[in-house]
């Protein structure tokens, strides 16, 4: 509920200053896009580890000790993430690869046949799936692997091979200091905000961190815990692609079942091709129940809980949007400028049903004034 004591920020007289400010922003932001990336991947970095460092003052701990403690923990965290994923991703995709022609021959010997007979189609004609394998192939053979198509682009030019090395060693200090000295330089910006409207831009920057902590903080988690579920259970039960497929399933977990129902769908044909028989798939299957089960009634509720969170339709638009107006850079903005977005939008529903133009009563003296307060009697004084 807005409070009658808020100033409105969205007022006649603000209205156009705020638009400035906002175009202001944003070309500044295309303008200076460049060079902004290492300082943006190192406020999120920041950001994610701000919950712990406090945990760690908490107990006593100076800042800069906490702030070493969690910096550690995260550096060895990622080093150790590139350099185990980057091979077994790679590893993963080459047997995909040269899995290919093994499902080419069950497409066309065994689920085609099997299609044509229980529903009475005529599919053969319309499935070749050579041409795509032969496309693919060759292209996985060009590439010659992930780790070298990066190395291969990076190199084409000396200047880029530099820039991306400087970029590179510029996230580890910059994420140092915004861990450092991140509440400092927050508190300088508060006090820069106009008095009237001080409390107001402060609230809603405290529920645009609740609702991008709610995702970023827990629907990541549980994308995390759900991909990690299924690889160790696909592979455990002799599926050769089951890494792969678990960590597809838990990039795409964040839209509701189309993970589950994806990664499923892969599991399953993976399965048959490979072995071909009901056991295996009764034991995939059994998996995926497992990973939902765990994912309803402990992941989500134990690291999502009630927190407010994006829409996954939101976060998809915002993400896409973001990468064609600012390409990388725009990808990383997504998110935080979609939190915002979100709640600016919650508070602009709620002026809009206690404006006149809805029917609510007016804003007196240039203060919302919600329809249920505005004639409320002054509760009794506290005996």
């Amino acid at each position: 509920m807005i409070s009658a004591a808020t100033p409105d920020p969205f007022s006649d007289q603000r209205r156009w200053q705020w638009l400035a400010l906002a175009a202001g922003v944003g070309v500044l932001v295309w303008l200076l896009g460049p060079i902004l990336t290492p300082f943006v991947v190192s406020a999120l970095l920041a950001w994610l580890g701000e919950p712990l460092v406090r945990r760690i003052e908490g107990r006593g701990r100076t800042r800069t000790t906490a702030v070493l403690l969690v910096f550690t923990l995260m550096s060895l965290v990622l080093v150790l993430a590139v350099l185990l994923l980057i091979p077994l991703v790679e590893n993963q995709v080459g047997k995909f690869i040269d899995w290919l022609p093994r499902f080419g021959l069950w497409l066309t010997g065994t689920a085609v046949p099997w299609a044509e007979q229980r529903f009475d189609l005529e599919l053969a004609g319309y499935i070749d799936p050579s041409q795509l394998i032969a496309l693919l192939r060759e292209h996985w053979q060009q590439a010659g692997g992930i780790a070298a198509t990066v190395v291969g682009e990076v190199s084409k030019s000396g200047l880029a091979i530099i820039s991306w090395m400087v970029n590179l060693a510029l996230i580890p200090v910059v994420t140092f200091y915004f861990m450092r000295d991140g509440a400092a330089m927050l508190g300088k910006a508060r006090d820069l905000l106009p008095r009237p409207v001080e409390p107001l831009v402060t609230k809603l920057a405290c529920e645009s961190d609740q609702v991008l902590g709610g995702f970023i903080r827990g629907q990541l988690s549980v994308m995390i815990a759900l991909g990690t579920i299924y690889a160790v259970g696909l592979t455990a039960v002799g599926v050769d692609l089951g890494i792969l497929i678990g960590l597809v399933a838990g990039l795409v977990s964040f839209v509701p079942y189309l993970g589950a129902i994806v990664s499923l769908g892969a599991a399953v044909i993976a399965t048959l091709v490979q072995h071909g028989d009901l056991m295996h798939l009764a034991l995939v299957l059994g998996v995926f129940g497992l990973g939902q089960l765990l994912e309803s009634f402990w992941l989500t509720p134990w690291l999502v809980g009630d927190k407010i969170g994006l829409h996954p339709v939101a976060v998809i638009f915002a993400i896409m949007a973001g990468g064609q107006l600012f390409g990388f850079l725009g990808v990383l903005l997504a998110l935080p400028v979609a939190a915002v977005a979100v709640v600016v939008g919650r508070y602009a529903h709620e002026r809009y049903t206690h404006s006149k133009l809805y029917g609510a009563e007016a804003p007196h003296g240039g203060l919302i004034v919600p329809a249920s307060e505005a004639h409320a009697p002054e509760p009794p004084d506290a005996p």
